[in-house]
């Protein structure tokens, strides 16, 4: 029987919210180049993979998280998909901006979020943890209760792994990158022989020279 992190990595693969290219890579925003390229927001367009995704989110933070108050969504990837689970687990959703808005209240947190409340946050993709921990320090100061984070995929980059440990933020997601590297190998969509790219990528990924 396939695990949970090998279900969700073969339905991110077949509909191409994640793709591989070892060998031709991808340039992300921040200028590193990379061999795979994630977006989750794919799913919201396929309602089976869309409610399987919301079902086990819920589930994450049903089994992983007691008392919790409210679900707060990271802008703008995790907007949807954290009100599918607040409405799943019958919670007050909010979302978390990544700046303040320029006009009228100047909101971070946007959504009737009460101080004190339990949170937990729910993320599409955690690469570095930059963003996820920035939206996690937002409903701190807000005077929340950040009990932890539910997301659909992460890269599992050393630097993010320590990132979480130093903030005390407790991560579950549904899939990760060995599962669809695994799962990538199995359907034959890579080689073998492209594994040790792949893995050396993780390892820095910001110093990566595909060309070496």
């Amino acid at each position: 029987m396939k695990t949970l992190e090998r279900l969700v990595a073969e339905r991110l693969l077949k509909i191409k919210a994640v793709k591989l290219q070892p060998a031709n890579p991808f340039t992300w925003a921040s200028g590193w180049k990379s061999p795979i390229y994630n977006d989750n927001r794919k799913t919201l367009s396929y309602p089976a993979i869309r409610s399987f995704i919301k079902v086990e989110l819920a589930r994450l933070v049903y089994e992983h998280y007691e008392n919790v108050d409210a679900i707060a969504g990271v802008a703008t990837g995790a907007i949807p998909q954290g009100a599918l689970v607040a409405d799943l687990l019958g919670l007050p959703f909010v979302y978390i901006r990544s700046t303040p808005k320029d006009h009228g209240l100047e909101n971070l947190i946007e959504g009737e979020l009460k101080p004190g409340s339990k949170v937990v946050i729910i993320e599409d993709l955690v690469s570095t943890g930059g963003s996820s921990l920035k939206a996690v320090q937002a409903v701190r100061n807000f005077g929340c209760d950040v009990v932890g984070m539910a997301a659909i995929f992460t890269y599992g980059f050393p630097v993010a792994i320590e990132a979480f440990k130093e903030a005390k933020v407790t991560l579950h997601t549904l899939s990760n990158y060995d599962a669809v590297l695994d799962e990538a190998v199995r359907t034959h969509y890579i080689d073998e022989s492209e594994i040790a790219v792949l893995q050396e990528w993780r390892k820095d990924p910001a110093n990566w020279n595909p060309d070496k």
